[in-house]
Order: C-alpha cells, then sequence, then structure tokens
C-alpha cells in the first residue's frame, strides 16, 4: 500500500513540477515578447520600422521622394521636441542629415527614449537610418535643449518594389517616452563625480 502512495506522491510531484516550469517558463515568454517583437520589426521593417544599417547607400537614383517628420512628446514628460525642418525632398538613396531638438521644460533631470516608425507601413523596409538619437537614451537636465540628428537614406529597391511603387511622401515619426528609471538614478547619471 505504501508503494502505491509513494507512487501517487511522486507523479502528483512530477505534475506540480511540469506546471511550475509551464508557469514559470510562460512569464519569461511573456517578458521576451516585447524586446523579440522590436527585433524582429527592427530586422524587417514590418510595422513600419525603419533599418538599421551600418553603411551609407552607394547608389542614387535621379528619382527624389518627399520625406515629411513628426514629432510627439508622450503624456508626463514634459519636453519640448520638434523638427527643425518639416520636409525634405532627397534622391532615393541620397543620404540626408536632419535635425530634431528636444527642451526639458521641467525643474528636474528626465532620462527619456524615443519610439519611432515610417509610414506607409510598406516603406518601412525600405527607410535606412545609420545615425539616430532613438538608438540610446537621452537625459535632459532642467531647461536643457539638446540638437539630435538622424541620418538616413531611402533604399533604391524602394524605386521598384511593388508595394512602394505608388508612394510618393513618407513620414518618420517619432515619440518621446519618459524611461522608467527614478529621477535619484537620473540625477547620479548626469551629475560628474
Amino acid at each position: 500500500m505504501t508503494d502505491v502512495s509513494d507512487k501517487r506522491q511522486r507523479n502528483n510531484g512530477a505534475i506540480v513540477l511540469m506546471c511550475l516550469t509551464f508557469v514559470v517558463g510562460m512569464t519569461a515568454m511573456s517578458f521576451a515578447a516585447v524586446p523579440l517583437y522590436r527585433i524582429f520589426c527592427q530586422v524587417t521593417g514590418y510595422n513600419g520600422t525603419a533599418q538599421r544599417v551600418e553603411q551609407y547607400s552607394n547608389v542614387v537614383l535621379d528619382q527624389t521622394v518627399k520625406v515629411t517628420f513628426d514629432a510627439n512628446v508622450a503624456p508626463g514628460l514634459d519636453w519640448e521636441f520638434t523638427p527643425e525642418q518639416k520636409s525634405v525632398s532627397p534622391k532615393i538613396g541620397e543620404t540626408v542629415q536632419v535635425m530634431f531638438h528636444a527642451r526639458n521644460k521641467s525643474s528636474e533631470p528626465v532620462r527619456g527614449q524615443a519610439i519611432f516608425n515610417v509610414t506607409p507601413l510598406q516603406a518601412g523596409a525600405y527607410f535606412n537610418k545609420v545615425e539616430c538619437f532613438c538608438f540610446t537614451e537621452t537625459v535632459l537636465q532642467p531647461g536643457e535643449t539638446l540638437e539630435m540628428p538622424v541620418v538616413f537614406f531611402v533604399d533604391p529597391a524602394f524605386a521598384d518594389a511593388e508595394e512602394t511603387r505608388d508612394i510618393r511622401v513618407l513620414t518618420l515619426s517619432y515619440t518621446f517616452f519618459e524611461h522608467e528609471k527614478p529621477v535619484a538614478a537620473v540625477k547620479a547619471v548626469a551629475e560628474p563625480s
């Protein structure tokens, strides 16, 4: 009889262990989902995510495309954020640098992070960023204004792709969010030792 009860206890223990493993695994997957989705979007251009590249285009076409800029600040972030110019019309494949300005209107140092996308969404796979303030976090001291460059080009394949053939205007949109680190940590990073 003790053999049967020992066997049941081992089976129950194995079931409890499997359930706990499943719960821990699902929790880990839920935390990994956002970063994995972001990486997927950056690699594929899915959902209007621009591509991050290390080199400039070596092919420049005679055809131009208008690129407009949209700058937003999420609720709760007391910053002013604007593009230096509303639009540019580079040749496809031409590397362009544009500037954005951010100003901390609060009385505290604040850490922000910009997210971005390109519309129409099917154009994201052809929008290549070489340099962007959105690749890193930005810390602004009280009243500080920062000039931030974006260096990009539209891939020459954009002109021949079926899904982008009729697109003449792209919009690069940014939204700055306050980073989640406590203000004390921002002060420690911002102040020299």
